[in-house]
């Protein structure tokens, strides 16, 4: 291996798992060796938050990293590109441009100043990949340029997740590519380059997704003329990191990941959006109401469902984060005073904020959080003040329509005359599927898809929304406590007219009829066996499977509608979503 031994570089001992996976691929057995690097951990905007090693920062979820990206002109104004070997694993046999790869955790390539670390590395891997003695090039003739995020799958197992710092350099060297790294490389020009940016399977092969990005989003006709000169790159040269958001429909057969793991790989940034706006308050007290349910924990699927879907049918980028982080808040809200309203003293297996602390705090947490979730958007770096009505009036009427759902919900357990169906649907929709539509509609709208992608999407959304509900009725029925994190039964108990008890109060006089009617809405005086044989009572009706045969019709819906959107990786993340409630319950 040319350059350097692993004995002269930070490091990480890989844990039996990571070996397990590279032997799993099969993987060679020097490339699997170089996992063991120790890279630079960052946060969203390129501080230092700690290192791992290369697999850690590449396998599954990965970790948001430092890279760096250089692009080498000659002194004909050719910029060389090099061809990934096959014995690479991430991203083998793809184009790329001159060198990209990563500082190492060590204090010359952490050092900031003049992007002075990210130069080190460069120099290291050129001669490692390509053989470039580093006598051939000197520091001084690396010339920062910008910075770009990225996130870029190329199966369910390997992702790049970067902030990749870009240099520019000239330089005629001699160059004996490692084949271990390299199996091809090649010199173009503008034009060149461009055309193989349109058609890649007219030239030489497939363009890394990350290089697509800096060639054709970022790179300048300046760039091409500023190589080799100190002054006009100066010019060139900003603080901005352009934010790119997941690329990995750039990629040609591209895989997606599973649904959980899509939403770990952006729930910490989610996560970190909701803590710094709930925090930022004088009252401890009301920040620490805000944050209970918070740090009760939760899937967050709500809260990453925007990007989730804008993966799929568009572009992404921060602002989805932002407004996930709006419509957690808001969720979270709601079920602040659900508990109060419902009388519900657990919630995700602790108190409700009303039972933690009191009554009139959680109600003024939950309406401090409703107004600090639009307050955080509105402000939000990633959103455009043009898309700015948009979001107002889509999230306005999700809050709206969840409140009259709410209020559907409590007037029907107090009603003299029987609920239908079609208002139960009505009240749910309101209640539950609004939030599922309107994030189904913003991802969409915000990832730059048509009209008719986002009523697509919006569509999608009620679908999922209206199946999530009822089957999340069936679940408070079949369920333990232990699993649903509050009494199991407790909607019967309550009174709540769901859609398997207004089927059942449809049916004919029968003593199974009575003994459902025997414990509906008696609330603390039911006992745990009039549960037990209330919900035994909804089963004989036929209730129970009926309320399923319902919730499987949504679904299926749902479906259809993924149909209609082009094969893109990020689909499957939005299918295991759509069957996430009839596979808990199965």
């Amino acid at each position: 291996m040319a350059g350097y031994d692993l004995s002269d570089v930070p490091t990480i001992e890989l844990d039996e798992n990571e070996h397990s996976a590279l032997l799993g691929e099969e993987a060679d057995s020097i490339q699997s060796d170089l996992m063991s690097e120790a890279v630079i951990c960052v946060d969203e905007i390129d501080n230092v938050v700690g290192s791992d090693s290369k697999i850690a920062t590449h396998h599954n979820v990965g970790q948001l990293h430092r890279a760096f990206s250089v692009l080498l002109f000659n002194s004909e104004g050719k910029l060389l590109l090099q061809r990934r070997a096959e014995d690479k694993v991430t991203f083998p046999g793809i184009w790329a441009n001159s060198c990209c790869s990563h500082p190492l955790h060590c204090d010359s390539e952490l050092e900031e100043t003049n992007a002075l670390g990210v130069k080190r590395a460069a120099i290291r891997k050129l001669e490692q990949e390509l053989g470039i003695s580093p006598a051939q090039i000197s520091i001084d003739d690396f010339h920062f340029i910008t910075n770009m995020r990225y996130s870029s799958r190329m199966n369910a197992s390997w992702i790049e997740r970067e902030i990749d710092h870009i240099l520019l350099i000239k330089a005629d060297v001699e160059i004996n590519p490692n084949p271990n790294e390299v199996s091809e490389i090649a010199w173009v020009d503008q034009q060149q380059l461009e055309e193989w940016l349109i058609d890649e399977e007219g030239t030489k092969g497939v363009i890394a997704p990350w290089f697509r990005c800096i060639a054709a989003r970022i790179m300048t006709d300046e760039w091409w003329t500023a190589a080799g000169d100190a002054d006009a790159c100066k010019l060139l040269a900003d603080d901005i990191i352009h934010d790119m958001g997941d690329i990995s429909h750039m990629l040609p057969n591209a895989e997606g990941s599973d649904l959980f793991t899509a939403i770990a790989e952006v729930k910490p940034f989610i996560e970190n959006r909701i803590e710094r706006a709930l925090t930022h308050t004088s009252s401890e007290r009301l920040s620490n109401a805000m944050m209970h349910l918070i740090n009760g924990g939760g899937k967050r699927m709500r809260a990453t469902l925007p990007w989730l879907v804008a993966k799929a049918v568009g572009d992404t980028h921060s602002g989805l984060l932002d407004v996930g982080a709006a419509i957690e808040t808001i969720h979270n809200f709601t079920l602040v005073h659900d508990d109060i309203m419902d009388d519900d003293d657990i919630r995700r297996g602790l108190p409700a904020v009303h039972i933690a602390y009191d009554l009139p705090t959680a109600i003024n947490a939950g309406d401090a959080m409703l107004a600090i979730a639009f307050e955080a958007m509105v402000v939000a770096d990633g959103i455009d003040c043009n898309d700015l009505p948009f979001l107002v009036k889509r999230i306005g009427r999700m809050v709206r329509r969840v409140s009259e759902g709410q209020q559907l919900d409590l007037e029907f357990e107090t009603r003299d005359h029987e609920v239908t169906e079609d208002e139960y649907i009505e009240m749910i929709r309101g209640k539950t599927a609004v939030m599922f539509l309107t994030c189904g509609e913003i991802g969409a709208y915000l990832s730059g898809a048509d009209e008719e992608t986002v009523q697509c999407m919006h569509d999608w959304g009620l679908a999922v929304g209206l199946c999530f509900q009822l089957m999340d009725d069936l679940l408070d029925i079949q369920s333990s406590t232990e699993e649903l994190g509050k009494p199991a039964g407790s909607d019967i108990a309550q009174g709540k007219r769901t859609l398997m008890v207004i089927h059942a109060l449809k049916q004919d006089d029968c003593p199974e009829k009575q003994t459902l009617l025997n414990v509906l809405g008696k609330e603390e005086e039911a006992s745990a066996e009039q549960v037990s044989a209330g919900i035994d009572a909804l089963q004989k009706l036929g209730s129970i499977d009926y309320g399923r045969q319902r919730a499987e019709e949504y679904h299926a819906q749902a479906h259809l509608l993924l149909d209609r959107i082009p094969q893109t990786p990020a689909l499957m993340a939005l299918r295991e979503l759509t069957d996430l409630q009839l596979k808990r319950l199965n």
